[in-house]
């Protein structure tokens, strides 16, 4: 739908292997893309949001050539990632916990604009609590604060595009929300490049 312009990445959770996952995607298959759609729709959350947003906020800064070979960019070249594209998040209803730290972190460091609908509200940290019968409870541990101070809790994370995806549209072959993006996307970054 971007005639091969951009690239797109979902990352169905925040678990290590899902990190794993985005390194290999956007190595594999977003070389060469002038951006990247990244869909963090129906992501039930885990704990790498931080290492996920270093990958879309790190920008290259220097070129590095060995000697008979083609430069590459410094992150690259030192075994960091950094994508150094430009980017749209995708989030939906079902984007819970730390997809919400994402797409808080994702917006207050400004990093592409928000597609979809408001993310679940659904953030907070829990622990396991030992009951006497050797089962466990998962109690409430830690509050999280969006960088405004508000809470995150019930508050789901706001879009700056709303775009509903109605019920039958996944039947149909059709994601308005992921046309939405890209058409967000392909608008900043304007016209296609002459070929030289």
């Amino acid at each position: 739908i971007s005639g091969g312009r951009l690239g797109y990445v979902h990352i169905a959770d925040m678990s290590s292997e899902a990190l794993d996952q985005l390194y290999l995607g956007l190595d594999a298959q977003n070389q060469g893309k002038e951006g990247v759609v990244v869909d963090v729709r129906n992501n039930n959350g885990g704990f790498v949001n931080g290492y996920v947003l270093d990958v879309f906020a790190r920008k290259n800064f220097l070129t590095m050539t060995a000697r008979g070979e083609t430069g590459v960019p410094s992150r690259q070249a030192l075994g960091q990632r950094a994508l150094g594209l430009p980017t749209v998040l995708l989030t939906n209803e079902s984007s819970l916990s730390d997809a919400e730290d994402f797409t808080e972190g994702y917006r207050t460091l400004k990093l592409g604009k928000v597609v979809g609908v408001p993310t679940a509200g659904w953030i907070i940290y829990t622990s396991n609590t030992p009951l006497v019968d050797g089962s466990v409870v998962r109690v409430p541990s830690t509050r999280i604060q969006g960088a405004a101070g508000d809470d995150m809790e019930l508050h789901p994370r706001p879009v700056d595009v709303t775009v509903e995806r109605p019920l039958g549209e996944t039947v149909l072959g059709q994601d308005g929300q992921l046309e939405a993006a890209v058409a967000e996307l392909l608008k900043e970054l304007g016209p296609k490049p002459p070929a030289h």
